[in-house]
Formats: C-alpha cells, sequence, structure tokens
C-alpha cells in the first residue's frame, strides 16, 4: 500500500482556512501556503527531511524543539524569526500539524479573517 505524500495532506489543512492560496516561494517546488500574500506556512525538502515550518507563538519554538527534537526543529533562515518545523517523514499527529498551521495562519492573517477560526 502506498503511503499518501504528505504535502497533499498539509495542502488540505492550509486551503481549508479562508483566503488561503498555494504559492511556493521563488522558483522552490515544495509548497508554499498564503494568505494575503504572506506566508504562514511552507513546506520543505531540501534539507533531507520532508517538514513543514510555520510561524509559532513567543517561545513556542524552544518548547516543541526541547521536548521532542526528533519531530520539531529551528528550521534555517526563519528560526530567528519564531517559526518552527514540523518532520512529516516519519509518523505524524496530523492534529498537532492541523493546529500548528492554523496557529500561524491567525498570526498572519489580517483580524478579520483570523477571527473566521473562532
Amino acid at each position: 500500500m502506498a503511503t499518501e505524500d504528505p504535502f497533499v495532506r498539509l495542502r488540505q489543512i492550509c486551503l481549508a482556512l479562508p483566503e488561503a492560496i498555494p504559492k511556493p516561494f521563488g522558483g522552490h517546488t515544495t509548497p508554499g501556503f498564503r494568505v494575503r500574500d504572506k506566508f504562514f506556512a511552507m513546506g520543505a525538502d531540501g534539507d533531507g527531511r520532508v517538514s513543514v515550518w510555520c510561524k509559532a507563538p513567543p517561545g513556542a519554538q524552544e518548547v516543541l524543539v526541547g521536548a521532542e527534537p526528533e519531530r520539531f526543529f529551528a528550521p534555517p533562515y526563519v528560526a530567528n524569526n519564531g517559526w518552527v518545523g514540523v518532520r512529516l517523514d516519519i509518523p505524524t499527529d496530523w492534529d498537532v500539524v492541523a493546529d500548528l498551521v492554523r496557529d500561524s495562519y491567525r498570526m498572519t492573517a489580517p483580524k478579520r479573517l483570523a477571527r473566521l477560526l473562532e
């Protein structure tokens, strides 16, 4: 039995959010998801692991990476802005991924759109 492409599942989660659109970053081929042309989630696979990067509330990156470094990591380029990486190439708790993506969306979307998730 073939395993599901994790980026397909990620796409379903992201595009369920109001006004979210798929738009990769630059020449990248992995999916990127934006609201009002601002990224809230980016797929990544260039470092040998399939993952999603998303914004996280202050302090969350340290807590998640400290608790489960095999699952969570500080992604290059955006870690200093509090983003967190979540590996998708290992057994994945998709409820956790969806919660993190929604949090990132809330931090990125205009308040009117973010309130639609409440």
